[in-house]
């Protein structure tokens, strides 16, 4: 057998993506992508949808991506390459449906770079507002550009930083909003901020709903198969890994900062909604630590938005490989190994940070991930419970739990979630949805031809053969 971090994902000898991630990278990765202070991103948007529930909706938000996470490492085992639920839905429901799924991912792939750009630009204007917004926005995204060209090892250690200083900024922050909260008014109960509040299940829903951009991290890892070093085995372990790490710090610097400061979330303006972790900040009457919020926040705004792109990236490269999207977007650079055409692409779309508003962005980051996230806990019953060509391998009562009951709760929860976003959401991402199938009308010559996709159809392992021989069993697609 090959070592499987010597397998290239080319077969043609020329520049191909270099395995160089272990479990603790990957982990990281998807930690890093979500960010712990991601809690500040959408913190006044979603604490108006919720009347102050934010904690209540991350909970619901927190149980229903464990399903979903757990449908992302069972399909990663079978199908470890680049393209994420573009992959699975194409190995599973075929060529049309596995590229509308990657279409409306897109969605979020596209606007999260986006919404850290903008938020970059939000926060240090708040503290050098003589320099506009646009100015921070723009000189962030030439940077992350610049890095993920440098390459994925970069990356990597960069991540270590910015994950050790939001863990500081975490418990600092805590310190405070419990000091805060003892030494005062002490008018919203321990337990408060996890009810459903006046807004009933309903708000809540809608709450949650907006958070799947908070979880983006372990599907995130998911696109970096043709990545690591042990996909097989190390991808579903960092998925999870991620998922309750970061929802776990979530939930709880998103409680304690509705213990210290728990406004009536209508009364306040659009700048205070935006830039609400500065709102809070402020609130502790501490005078360096907005400034200390600010730095370390944009730092991992920084290093989400880097790792974002590169996920995003890496969806293009798999779609520009197939035929699907122009082929210049499956271009890798020869010294460093990046798919440099497609992270300029995304560079390009991320310049809409600059007159798009921070709402709008983040309801349309939730489409497009819940969509995907349904499709994926679907691609997992279709390809275990009811594969292609009629023969079910022989499975046990685990099995059944795993591969058709965890699927099913996992689809039912994220259907939830996604039709509780607005009407205007529903709009964009039907328009985003008739872009996807004109786009296959012209590939396929109306229609008349198949769409493109990886085959896999003389190295597709089966389950057991997965569980026995792990990251040894290569899985090459016949291009």
């Amino acid at each position: 057998m090959s070592d499987p971090a010597t397998v290239s994902t080319s077969t043609t000898g020329g520049p191909h993506l270099k395995r160089a991630l272990g479990l603790t990278g990957l982990t990281l990765f998807g930690v890093t992508y979500m960010t712990v202070i991601t809690v500040f991103t959408t913190y006044g948007i979603v604490n108006q949808v919720t009347d102050g529930h934010l904690p209540a909706a991350y909970v619901v938000a927190v149980v229903t991506m464990l399903f979903t996470a757990a449908s992302y490492g069972a399909m990663v085992r079978r199908y470890p390459v680049a393209g994420s639920a573009y992959t699975y839905t194409q190995q599973s429901f075929g060529g049309a449906i596995g590229f509308l799924t990657g279409w409306v991912m897109l969605l979020d792939y596209l606007f999260i770079p986006m919404i850290n750009f903008m938020l970059i630009g939000i926060y240090l204007n708040t503290q050098f507002p003589a320099v506009p917004v646009w100015a921070f926005t723009l000189a962030s995204l030439l940077l992350v550009l610049l890095f993920n060209i440098l390459g994925i090892n970069l990356v990597n250690k960069v991540n270590f930083v910015i994950i050790a200083l939001s863990v500081v900024l975490v418990i600092v922050f805590m310190a405070l909003a419990f000091k805060e909260y003892l030494g005062g008014d002490q008018s919203v109960g321990l337990i408060e901020p996890f009810t459903f509040g006046e807004g009933g299940i309903g708000a809540i829903a809608s709450g949650a709903a907006v958070l799947a951009l908070s979880f983006l991290g372990f599907d995130a890892v998911s696109t970096l198969s043709e990545e690591a070093k042990r996909p097989r085995k190390d991808i579903p372990r960092a998925i999870l890994l991620s998922t309750l790490v970061g929802g776990f710090f979530f939930i709880l610097v998103s409680w304690s900062g509705a213990l210290a400061f728990s406004p009536d979330w209508s009364t306040l303006n659009k700048e205070q909604i935006d830039a609400a972790g500065t709102t809070v900040m402020d609130s502790f009457g501490v005078s360096w630590f907005t400034a200390f919020f600010v730095a370390i926040y944009v730092v991992g705004a920084f290093g989400s938005g880097m790792t974002g792109q590169v996920s995003v990236s890496r969806i293009l490269y798999a779609m520009g490989r197939d035929g699907m999207l122009p082929k210049p977007l499956a271009r890798l650079h020869r010294r460093f190994g990046t798919p440099i055409v497609a992270a300029c692409v995304v560079s390009v779309f991320a310049l809409s940070a600059l007159f798009l508003s921070l709402d709008t962005v983040a309801f349309m980051i939730s489409f497009g991930a819940l969509a995907a996230f349904a499709l994926v806990n679907l691609s997992v019953i279709r390809t275990y419970v009811f594969p292609k060509g009629g023969r079910r391998e022989q499975f046990g009562f685990w099995k059944w739990v795993r591969y058709l009951v965890m699927p099913v709760i996992g689809f039912a929860l994220t259907i939830w979630l996604w039709t509780s976003l607005q009407a205007l959401t529903w709009l964009v991402g039907a328009i985003w949805l008739v872009v996807g199938v004109i786009i296959i009308a012209i590939v396929t010559g109306g229609f008349r031809k198949p769409v493109p996709k990886m085959d896999f159809s003389e190295g597709e392992p089966t389950t057991e053969q997965i569980d026995q021989l792990g990251d040894e069993f290569p899985l090459e697609p016949n291009r």
